[in-house]
């Protein structure tokens, strides 16, 4: 009889396991991009310029910045029809956003990267400063009556719900950047500030109750009005950190300024390794799971990290293992859309931006 070798099998198995997923090859991504980029343009942009109109100008503007970033020229008349599409926006008081929207903040800080995608020579310059400024002033600070040691302080939301968000504020910081502003810009600091209090992390930069339920290190959507996670709650009332939002404060806090030795900088970095996968939205599932895929690839190539070790000491080479998911998830017809509707993802126009941002910023770091 064959003696039994258990610990050979064990370290074969482990050797199997430790194998790395086959990435998709540069021309199944390149091939992907011309497909998604074919499909948006021949059949989903109307006369008109826009992509789903009916969401406003939102839409059209993150559009706008997923073809240009992934390949197609600013002076393509596909993208200079949607860019004459969402100037048709621009208010008086310099947002770009539709009449009476309570999303102002959401589609003038979209509208923003698309104009800085776009803005070769500097013909949009007024159109950037304006908005600029329109946004700097949405920010809850002194203006609306809240002070330093509001939770609302520094962010900001949609003007519907009353109190400003994470996802709002990430937006909002990212947007600034786009257009040059400095990461010392006070805005931005003041923005800093709100972001620190939506991370379940104890110290002098976060002093509301939320992180002692739940010292985890992650994200939640706000510490305003109450506080809220869309994760929800622990048994001792903490707010649950999840994926998309613990990616959006990590890239909000490299915006402003912090480096991979601020504590906050750590801390956000150690629940993403526990919890780091391609396959959810963490503490979320399927619900936003693109917006976390492009907000993910975003923040790692801010971070400037090729590679990604999770808490297990396994290193990830993440732009092959998201471009890899994102091509398989690919639809026939070159769009992507979740069959979880929350969050509109079940809008092609919306994912397929989504999904062709977060490959641009998996190719080589060209997203930038």
């Amino acid at each position: 009889m064959t003696p039994r070798r258990p610990h050979l099998l064990v370290a074969l198995l482990a050797l199997v396991v430790a194998l790395p997923v086959p990435a998709a090859e540069p021309a199944a991504i390149r091939a992907a991009v011309a497909k998604a980029s074919t499909y948006l343009i021949e059949k989903r942009q109307a006369e008109d310029g826009s992509f789903s109109a009916d969401a406003g100008p939102a839409v059209t503007a993150l559009t706008v910045t997923a073809l240009v970033r992934s390949g197609t020229p600013a002076d393509a008349p596909a993208v200079r029809k949607a860019l004459d599409y969402l100037l048709t926006f621009k208010q008086p008081d310099g947002g770009i956003y539709a009449p009476g929207s309570p999303v102002s903040n959401y589609e003038t800080s979209l509208a923003m990267v698309a104009l800085a995608a776009c803005n070769s020579g500097g013909k949009l310059d007024a159109e950037v400063k304006a908005a600029t400024e329109f946004v700097k002033k949405l920010q809850w600070d002194g203006g609306e009556g809240k002070e330093r040691d509001d939770p609302a302080f520094g962010g900001a939301g949609y003007g519907k719900k009353g109190r400003p968000d994470l996802s709002n504020t990430a937006f909002m910081i990212e947007a600034l950047r786009a257009v040059g502003t400095s990461e010392n810009d006070p805005a931005i600091q003041r923005a800093l500030v709100f972001v620190s209090r939506t991370q379940n992390l104890e110290g002098p930069h976060n002093p509301l109750p939320f992180p002692a339920k739940n010292p985890d290190g992650g994200f939640y959507y706000t510490p305003a009005a109450g506080g809220e996670s869309q994760a929800g709650t622990t048994p001792e009332g903490g707010l649950r950190s999840y994926g998309s939002m613990t990616y959006a404060g990590l890239k909000s806090m490299i915006f402003a300024g912090l480096d991979k030795d601020d504590p906050r900088v750590k801390a956000a970095l150690e629940w993403l390794r526990r919890h780091y996968t391609f396959e959810e939205n963490p503490g979320m599932g399927s619900a936003g799971l693109y917006y976390y895929f492009h907000t993910a690839a975003k923040s790692l190539d801010t971070l400037g990290a090729e590679s990604f070790t999770d808490d297990k000491g396994r290193e990830h080479r993440w732009r092959d293992e998201l471009s890899d998911v994102l091509v398989k998830r690919q639809r026939d017809d070159g769009s992507w859309t979740n069959d979880n509707a929350r969050w509109m993802e079940d809008n092609p126009d919306l994912v397929t931006g989504y999904a062709l941002l977060a490959l641009a910023y998996c190719n080589a770091g060209t997203g930038k």
